[in-house]
């Protein structure tokens, strides 16, 4: 009697009142997080399991080992999981059963029904019974007609998140890259097919020329044959991993993998946003079922059969009309910045809507060289990213209208950057900016036929400024 009472599961509700007790525990698997470094020698990571008793938000299950490769590491939420002699504990009013490696063990089995009997991965110190498929099978059964869905409510999209906060945000987003910028940094290029909305600039125009606006924030630019991998619709956001301060392992964040960050902090850093990895955040892998992965791609394929939802999302309905392009581009699609940098032809022609942020040179009496030309280059954004595209010679000469007054000219640069004004048109000094959004029209073209990609540049054409 004592072997069957020391093997029984508990219903996860009844373990709920077994404080520092050990008890057996089966449940389908709803959250799994990414294996990390204890502050130990040992690793680490966590699991939240449901079963019939309950499942709402579940039980979490910490559980440490000595190498990565001896925990658990479901292959998908929706998994089973057996848990042999874990210890019920309460911390900040949460209870959560904790697997201790000298005496608990666990099986992994898949969640659907009709899958293989046999565990696809266990514990060394896990001992097989004839009534494990009994459970098993049991929450099959069950799972068949729950569902899962491991997202809180509190999640957000990017599109949400507010300028002015430094917020620690809940965000479902799908790992796109990952690069090492240095020893101990990593950089994690991820997304979630909305539009993080645009910053105010804090930076002053004249700083341009010895600091110019970074087109993006990672040290070298990624090579073309990453970037053509991203989607050319929402914001591709950098989030920072120094693993000085944060034991994370890197490769289980495979590229294409749907993740949750609980308690990610976003920042800015020269008008764009980024996130921050730090001690309190977690990393909960997310299965491409889950409801909200399935509504983001869902989001974005609608998007991307829409003829005008490559316009950001703060744009609608549409821009300020204090531009205007030539009336045979006025049915061509819209495109997206991204659209542009990773256009399979190093030619081409576009009309998209975007900010500018900036201009070299910041003075307007410099906008020409001696003799008459103008030659300006303009950073330029939009929700996928920054080029620098120029106003050069006759292109210029139709943005601007030809050459009007100084002073008329001032006031349409203030207006197309954002320069804050007072009641008698004056700048405030110090104040940020805040550029509107305009349409206009952007042609590619190369400058050496033996580097074709890497001598590509943008110039605006057929736009006029008319505000």
């Amino acid at each position: 009697m004592r072997d069957r009472d020391d093997y029984r599961f508990l219903r996860l509700a009844d373990a709920m009142t077994a404080l520092n007790q050990k008890v057996n525990l089966i449940g389908i698997i709803t959250e799994y997080g990414a294996p990390t470094r204890s502050r130990g020698t040992d690793w680490f990571c966590s699991l939240r399991i449901v079963d019939e008793s309950h499942n709402i938000r579940g039980l979490l299950v910490n559980i440490f080992a000595e190498t990565q490769e001896k925990l658990p590491q479901a292959e998908a939420s929706g998994d089973i999981i057996q848990l042999f002699h874990v210890m019920m504990k309460i911390h900040k009013m949460e209870t959560y059963a904790l697997y201790n490696k000298k005496f608990s063990s666990f099986a992994l089995y898949e969640g659907k029904y009709g899958g293989s009997c046999n565990p696809y991965k266990i514990s060394s110190k896990f001992q097989p019974r004839n009534q494990d498929m009994t459970y098993v099978v049991s929450l099959r059964k069950w799972v068949e007609s729950f569902q899962l869905d491991t997202v809180s409510n509190n999640s957000v999209l990017l599109r949400h998140i507010k300028e002015g906060q430094c917020y620690c945000y809940d965000l479902v987003c799908k790992i796109l890259h990952i690069s090492q910028v240095n020893q101990d940094e990593w950089m994690l290029f991820v997304w979630d097919g909305s539009d993080a909305p645009p910053l105010q600039l804090q930076s002053e125009l004249e700083t341009e020329k010895d600091h110019s606006l970074p087109l993006q924030l990672e040290p070298q630019p990624l090579a073309r044959e990453a970037l053509c991998k991203f989607p050319t619709i929402g914001t591709i956001l950098r989030v920072s991993v120094n693993q000085r301060n944060v034991k994370l392992n890197i490769p289980s964040l495979s590229p294409g993998r749907w993740v949750k960050f609980i308690n990610l902090m976003l920042k800015v850093h020269e008008g764009l946003w980024f996130g921050v990895l730090n001690s309190s955040t977690k990393v909960r892998f997310v299965p491409i079922e889950d409801v909200m992965v399935v509504e983001r791609q869902r989001d974005f394929e609608k998007r991307l059969s829409s003829k005008f939802d490559r316009m950001p999302f703060t744009s609608f309905p549409w821009p300020i009309r204090i531009t205007e392009v030539d009336d045979e581009v006025e049915d061509v699609p819209l495109v997206t910045l991204m659209d542009i940098m990773t256009y399979q032809q190093a030619t081409g022609k576009y009309k998209c809507i975007v900010r500018v942020v900036a201009a070299l040179p910041w003075t307007v009496k410099d906008f020409r060289s001696p003799d008459g030309t103008y030659r300006v280059r303009l950073t330029l954004e939009d929700p996928t990213g920054r080029i620098h595209a120029y106003l050069y010679a006759e292109d210029g000469k139709v943005f601007f209208e030809g050459y009007p007054p100084l002073d008329a000219l001032i006031r349409k640069w203030n207006t197309l950057l954002g320069v804050a004004e007072d009641g008698g048109g004056g700048v405030i000094k110090n104040a940020p900016r805040n550029p509107p959004w305009v349409l206009c029209c952007i042609k590619s073209y190369y400058l050496n036929k033996n580097d074709v990609w890497g001598s590509r540049k943008f110039r605006i054409f057929d736009t006029k400024l008319v505000c």
